[in-house]
């Protein structure tokens, strides 16, 4: 898990070579035919980078982006409407067989499906129309890192070649240098709080918040350690009412509008004797994370190379192997 996450940066950086014409041609197409609603279909990791897509896309092209659900079609068999709409299919395998049932009915019912999968000779890329390769390479660890990476390189990769914008590609041009530096950053002020830990909220907003719901999962596989991931909004309706001097908290913010939100409610947690870990803000009381300079557009992405450092590391310390975790297997096919 380890070598795989650190090496996201020369991953992404070949990835993005390689999809260049491919993605350049999908942006010409999207901007010839606009869709009426952007439609993603996933499970696990690749649904958040899902929910990544979903703030993206809707902050730099206004088009409604929602997800689907995969078992309308392939257990319930329902017919959808979906003509004029793009279809997102992520999966690091492209195999399992619910996902594909639900982007073969998306392609019979009208909409544009689009593959961004890891795996070359995955059935899902025959089904698509067009196909973004993740280029990942082979994940021995059971945990998903660098395919995740590279699929929310891929998601800014057709964004910025749909809406031809040019401050995006310059942002997505320096992900492979920053991802470099994101993953040498020293989050070990984080191991004390976390190492004895039994519960965890990873919290974050807009584009952060498929990141958060990433790092909760990989503390639940690689570390045997409970963790759930909230919006910095949602939390304050209820779920909040847990956390205290045994119940950290993780906070993951980027530099745009939602970054004072996620500071105060660091600021208010820690003044409630939560042990408050933030990347990417300040606040008075909180374990100040170190993250690199970057733009906005890449900052969340930064954030999970930094946390899979993090938790590779963790798991040994609790005396874990992160790369075999109980009861999993590296590719899961459901109906």
């Amino acid at each position: 898990m380890y070598r795989e996450a650190e090496s996201a940066g020369e991953v992404v950086a070949r990835q993005l070579a390689a999809n260049a014409s491919g993605a350049a041609a999908l942006g010409s197409a999207l901007r010839a035919r606009p869709p009426r609603a952007v439609i993603t279909c996933a499970r696990g990791s690749s649904d958040h980078a899902a929910t990544f897509a979903k703030y993206v896309i809707e902050t730099h092209t206004g088009v409604p982006t929602v997800s689907a659900a995969p078992s309308i079609s392939s257990v319930y068999r329902a017919e959808q409407q979906l003509a004029g709409c793009l279809y997102l299919a992520i999966s690091q395998s492209g195999r399992s067989p619910d996902l594909l049932a639900a982007a073969e009915s998306a392609a019979r019912a009208g909409a544009t499906v689009v593959a961004l999968c890891n795996d070359p000779e995955a059935p899902l890329n025959a089904l698509a129309h067009h196909a973004l390769p993740l280029g990942a390479g082979p994940e021995r660890s059971v945990a998903a890192t660098k395919s995740y990476i590279a699929s929310l390189a891929a998601l800014l990769q057709m964004t910025a070649s749909w809406t031809e914008d040019a401050a995006l590609a310059t942002a997505l041009a320096s992900l492979p240098e920053r991802l470099g530096a994101a993953w040498h950053c020293n989050w070990d002020a984080a191991l004390a709080p976390l190492t004895a830990a039994r519960h965890l909220y990873v919290i974050g907003r807009g584009p952060g918040l498929g990141i958060a719901q990433e790092a909760a999962l990989k503390c639940k596989e690689t570390c045997a350690l409970h963790a759930e991931a909230f919006s910095a909004a949602e939390v304050r309706h209820g779920p909040q009412a847990l956390l205290g001097p045994e119940f950290p908290a993780l906070l993951l913010a980027q530099d745009d509008p939602t970054r004072s939100g996620l500071e105060a409610l660091a600021q208010e947690l820690a003044g409630r004797g939560v042990p408050v870990l933030l990347a990417g803000g300040r606040a008075i009381g909180a374990i100040e994370l170190p993250v690199p300079a970057a733009d906005a557009t890449v900052e969340p992405i930064l954030r999970i190379a930094s946390v899979y450092r993090l938790l590779a590391r963790l798991a040994v310390r609790r005396g874990l192997d992160p790369d075999q975790p109980p009861h999993l297997r590296k590719i899961t096919e459901t109906v």
